[in-house]
């Protein structure tokens, strides 16, 4: 019989920005509701970034942080997994703030440097906010760092000494040999769970043929040292998210990824979208992972081990 499938729920990212939906969450106490909605819904891996209150904009605050995880900890005990990406305008430092002071059970880690371009969302809104239009036109200029010194700084001190463990997002095929070779030498270890991240601009298209070659140079890099999940950006978010289940995989949604439920609708809600996506996973015959199997599952510290942490209800 197959495992239950891991879902994951992110909730608000670095992409999109407050002008492009009135549902995207903001604040801390709108992260941590529309997250624990989401857990409720069926999500047992929330994946977290942080937004200035005032303005939306991307934030590595690590208070901003510690106060959503507060929020969602008194009342949630699905897995917190805090950014480590930010923003590719954040220097490493600030990425890894957070996640220094509040000691996760589990971190994202980006598993190479790209072009990332979110420049042609640059003229589709009327802004709200001044900033929105140029952080989105960066992105031609910028590249989104992720060099072997950072992801090895990011394995040594939030890994080997913090005893976090990964969502290892990959981009495009490169990145899994980056994961082999961490594999090798021992910085990574067994079992890694994958995010397959499809159709973002700079990396991998979200077609399925490009998941059948990533999940079949997984296949042939790693062997049986890995597990998947796959985020499909925009509007593959649901059928490529389904074609990984039917594959043996997990999915992972979220308005960071995606802000629509179905086409030229908005999601309300991130627990719109876990709410689908579960339904798809059911009537495919299989069932939800909860937090505990989770935690089992990818050999996780658990809540209790993180520094701020308090034992689940």
């Amino acid at each position: 019989m197959s495992s239950p499938v891991i879902l994951t729920c992110a909730v608000t990212g670095s992409i999109h920005t407050p002008s492009m939906s009135p549902y995207l969450p903001i604040t801390p106490d709108q992260i941590a509701e529309q997250a624990i909605e989401a857990a409720k819904a069926g999500a047992a891996i929330l994946h977290l970034h942080a937004r200035d209150p005032a303005t939306g904009a991307p934030s590595a605050d690590p208070a901003l942080f510690q106060d959503i995880v507060e929020r969602i900890r008194a009342r949630c005990d699905a897995v917190l997994n805090l950014s480590t990406g930010g923003s590719s305008r954040m220097t490493l430092d600030d990425r890894l703030a957070a996640a220094r002071l509040i000691e996760p059970e589990m971190c994202s880690l980006n598993m190479g440097s790209m072009n990332f371009g979110l420049f042609p969302l640059a003229d589709r809104y009327d802004w709200q906010h001044e900033w929105e239009r140029g952080f989105l036109e960066a992105t031609r200029s910028v590249i989104f760092r992720n060099s072997f010194e950072d992801i090895e700084t990011i394995l040594t001190d939030l890994g080997a000494r913090r005893g976090a463990r990964f969502e290892l997002e990959c981009y495009d095929v490169g990145h899994l040999q980056t994961v082999a070779f961490y594999l090798k030498q021992g910085l990574l270890k067994p079992p890694v769970f994958l995010q397959f991240v499809l159709g973002v601009l700079g990396g991998i298209d979200a077609a399925p043929e490009q998941l059948m070659h990533m999940k079949a140079s997984a296949d042939r890099l790693l062997g049986s040292d890995y597990q998947f999940s796959v985020l499909a950006a925009g509007r593959q978010q649901m059928p490529l998210g389904t074609m990984g289940v039917i594959l043996g995989g997990n999915v992972r949604v979220g308005l960071e990824d995606n802000l629509a439920i179905a086409r030229g609708e908005l999601a309300t809600s991130n627990a719109a979208q876990v709410r689908k996506m579960r339904r798809i996973i059911e009537e495919l015959g299989h069932r939800l992972a909860t937090p505990d199997e989770v935690r089992a599952r990818l050999g996780l510290k658990g809540t209790p081990s993180t520094a701020s942490g308090s034992a689940t209800p």
